[in-house]
């Protein structure tokens, strides 16, 4: 995955809707997460949030406890100025994602949309499903978009790893159940389409006693 200062440079040198990732909305994801988390009161953790507007159509919807995080604070200003007032209910996380303290079973939600699939070292691999495993509550759902099988091998010059939802499942292991997987064609602001995976998985819930 690439360091800070790349990305610091994709979102000071590409307006927001002009990144081969936009999407002026996720509809799939916002689908997700009101289909598991009907209660507005539910922690939602949007990693690699960025300049998405996940976060803007959350809030309209009546989410209020957001919080986002990506390793670019130049996103994060993105969408922190783009939601005006709004901005100040929510949690800005600027930190990479293997390397940040997150607090304990804290979300119920976990979205990420194209940060794993960067992940090209399985040590980062494992990083990620321990700090995945360390912040979500027990019976918690983590909605997960990657590559597709026929997806890019490179985005935004970097290398990326392609993944079906059987690849997927093993790479997170049995304290994740697969709910649900549907694959999607992305319309890139160029004309051209990249197929992503979208997964839904659901934490074990812990047994009585553990």
């Amino acid at each position: 995955m690439a360091d800070k200062q790349h990305w610091e440079t994709v979102y000071q040198t590409k307006a927001p809707d002009a990144v081969s990732w936009y999407c002026p909305h996720l509809d799939r994801s916002l689908a997700m997460i009101e289909r598991v988390t009907p209660d507005r009161h539910t922690a939602i953790l949007d990693v690699g949030g960025g300049a998405s507007t996940l976060v803007d159509d959350l809030f309209a919807r009546g989410y209020r406890d957001l919080s986002v995080l990506d390793i670019s604070v130049e996103a994060l200003d993105i969408a922190r100025q783009r939601l005006g007032e709004a901005s100040n209910t929510v949690r800005w996380l600027a930190a990479d994602l293997l390397d940040i303290s997150l607090q304990a079973a804290r979300y119920h939600v976990w979205h990420d949309r194209a940060v794993f699939h960067f992940l090209t070292d399985a040590d980062q691999r494992a990083s990620y499903v321990r700090q995945l495993t360390h912040a979500l509550k027990p019976g918690g759902y983590v909605m997960l978009a990657t590559f597709g099988p026929n997806g890019p091998v490179k985005c935004s010059g970097l290398d990326t790893v392609r993944y079906d939802a059987t690849g997927l499942t093993r790479e997170f292991g049995e304290d994740f159940t697969l709910i649900d997987s549907a694959l999607e064609t992305h319309a890139t602001p160029f004309g051209t389409s990249q197929q992503f995976l979208y997964t839904l998985f659901q934490r074990t819930p812990h047994q009585y006693g553990k």
